[in-house]
């Protein structure tokens, strides 16, 4: 069953850090939004992968249809995407993932789209799994889409360190890449119920990042119920 392509609408929260310093305050980070050309955009995904992993492994991988819908978005004036990575891909094969990354990154920029890549993301189904996903349910919002790290790893601080070396491995690679817009290390922590128990891996994926120091700015996205987090 094909799966509908459609765009949403892109949305930020800024908590930023660049380059060697330290986190900036809202005037930093507003005159580095300053600087930038208008962007409008989305969440990415192709219209044959029902989530992530869909999208990254190299079974179901798709530059076909991304490089088309890619185009689509730049002919209504979209500028830049925001797209999901999933740290099981990376573990099933680090250097494919990665070739991948750069096969898109190339796409994106052919169609003058720069890119935001998110790492982890607190939201949907809990039990994400390498090989076949699951077939889309007609009506139902984000039936397939799955959690980064899944619960088992975010509940288990005895798991994290593949998470840790992940991290860093991306970040190392694409530190100095152009393309890409900025990195969006955490999407909602909190969501799904988890509310403060992802405040640990949060200060852990800030640490990771700061560890390589990536010449991209770092954000993440906030959810919206959870003070102490946000």
């Amino acid at each position: 069953m094909k799966r509908t392509f459609s765009f949403f609408i892109l949305y930020f929260s800024f908590l930023i850090s660049i380059g060697q310093s330290t986190t900036w305050t809202k005037q930093q980070a507003n005159n580095w939004y300053k600087q930038q050309p208008w962007r409008v955009g989305a969440n990415f995904l192709p219209s044959t992968a029902i989530n992530q992993l869909e999208m990254w492994q190299k079974e179901t991988w798709d530059p076909k249809t991304i490089d088309r819908e890619l185009g689509w978005a730049a002919g209504i004036g979209m500028n830049v995407m925001r797209v999901y990575l999933h740290d099981l891909a990376w573990v099933a094969d680090p250097k494919g993932f990665k070739k991948r990354m750069k096969d898109f990154l190339a796409m994106a920029d052919k169609h003058k789209i720069k890119i935001l890549f998110t790492i982890f993301d607190d939201c949907w189904n809990p039990d994400p799994a390498i090989g076949k996903q699951p077939d889309p349910k007609p009506g139902t919002h984000n039936s397939g889409w799955v959690r980064s790290p899944g619960k088992a790893t975010h509940d288990d601080t005895a798991k994290w360190e593949y998470l840790g070396k992940y991290v860093k491995d991306i970040l190392t690679t694409f530190k100095n890449d152009k393309r890409i817009f900025l990195w969006d290390l955490y999407n909602e922590p909190g969501n799904s119920s988890y509310n403060l128990t992802s405040m640990p891996l949060l200060k852990k994926v800030f640490e990771w990042a700061w560890a390589v120091r990536p010449s991209q700015p770092l954000s993440v996205g906030v959810w919206y119920d959870n003070k102490e987090l946000n």
